[in-house]
């Protein structure tokens, strides 16, 4: 028997595997996210909100991120971001808050970052400095409407799953928060505000394309085992 359609049917297998990579990459990717995923509670916080573009024919021209109401931050700022303008609304709260500079009576609801553009196969990151964090809750949601240039809105809405549940299909940004003084976070100490822009942890993609890879190098063991073996019997 040949070995070159046992070549050409093993390299057919590794190119199939490569592109089921490929696609498990691009699934773990394609979320919106909040950058780093973790921040030290009572403390002041660079978050990016990390934005990919999801569609092969249109460009995301706005995108929304809503602060939640129910634990509001007395001190919210965003970085400018070249070629997008944005937007900061304020709402007053049901009840006055005690700060430790006073009372909160208002709070930054929503930001919106308009007029630029992420076009198809990029992404952007928008930053904001927020604080202090709340300290009776252990995450913060954060949900974004991603709009394209087509008219499409795409909602980051949905809650994170119970541990062990599958991942919704529109998941929204969350900021796990950690113990005061349990864990060193990205984010800086609640004495002092973030003044310098650093780098946003990676998501957890790089881990699921690790395990992609790892199916993938699986797929083609078989595959040439099974022809192998095939050989093997044509032999006998």
């Amino acid at each position: 028997m040949s070995v070159v359609p046992h070549a050409r049917r093993v390299g057919a297998i590794a190119s199939l595997a490569a592109i089921s990579v490929a696609g498990l990459a691009t699934a773990a990717s394609a979320h919106v996210t909040a950058n780093p995923k973790t921040a030290e509670q009572g403390s002041y916080a660079k978050v990016a909100f990390r934005v990919p573009n999801e569609r092969d024919n249109a460009s995301t021209t706005k995108v929304v991120v809503h602060l939640p109401t129910e634990h509001p931050l007395s001190s919210v700022s965003v970085r400018p971001v070249p070629g997008w303008k944005v937007k900061v609304e304020k709402s007053k709260l049901p009840e006055p808050i005690k700060t430790h500079g006073g009372e909160l009576t208002e709070a930054v609801t929503k930001i919106t970052w308009s007029g630029g553009e992420i076009e198809p196969g990029r992404f952007e990151e928008f930053d904001v400095s927020m604080g202090r964090l709340p300290t009776d809750t252990d995450q913060m949601i954060f949900k974004a409407d991603q709009t394209y240039s087509n008219g499409e809105v795409v909602k980051w809405e949905e809650e994170p799953p119970a541990e062990g549940a599958e991942e919704p299909e529109h998941p929204a940004p969350v900021l796990r928060l950690t113990p005061e003084g349990g864990t060193e976070t990205a984010g800086l100490t609640a004495q002092t505000k973030p003044a310098e822009k650093t780098s946003a942890s990676s998501d957890d993609g790089t881990a699921r394309l690790l395990g992609g890879i790892g199916i993938a190098v699986g797929v083609v063991g078989i595959g040439v085992g099974g022809l192998g073996l095939t050989r093997a019997r044509s032999r006998a």
